[in-house]
């Protein structure tokens, strides 16, 4: 089989990473206006919609490898966005929340990822957005390895 980029374009995973390299680099400077990187904004949109969790959780819901997302979650609890408290049962286990201030600096960025969602989203009909949406999901559910 010969590669190159005609091919590559063709291969699935190839596509869909370079579709959220641009994605993440197009987020980037709207995010830097508002002092966060897009893993804090990540971390901070899955505390959002899910609550407080695990950093085993978190990780595998922000897609972050565990070691890099404790130094985030280092830096955003410095800067005041969240907070980890001891498990009431398991003193080892913590679970990470938001702070207001986490919140604030979530609704305040959120409209960025929403404009580059559109910027990325533009070239497609509300039916063929609905139509991706559901298969992508339909593969996520395939292949995740986890119940969230």
């Amino acid at each position: 089989m010969t590669t190159g980029p005609d091919h590559l374009e063709e291969f699935t995973p190839y596509l869909m990473n370079r579709i959220m390299a641009r994605y993440n680099k197009g987020v980037e400077e709207a995010l830097k206006e508002v002092g966060i990187t897009v893993a804090q904004m990540r971390a901070l949109a899955v505390l959002t919609e899910s609550g407080p969790c695990t950093i085993n959780t978190l990780s595998v819901l922000t897609v972050i490898k565990q070691s890099t997302l404790s130094r985030t979650l280092d830096t955003m609890e410095t800067a005041g966005l969240i907070r980890r408290e001891a498990d009431s049962k398991d003193s080892r286990i913590r679970h990470i929340q938001l702070t207001d201030t986490g919140r604030h600096v979530h609704e305040t960025a959120w409209p960025a990822m929403l404009q580059m969602q559109e910027v990325m989203l533009s070239a497609l009909s509300p039916d063929d957005r609905k139509m991706m949406n559901d298969l992508l999901l339909r593969v996520f559910y395939n292949i995740r390895q986890h119940d969230f």
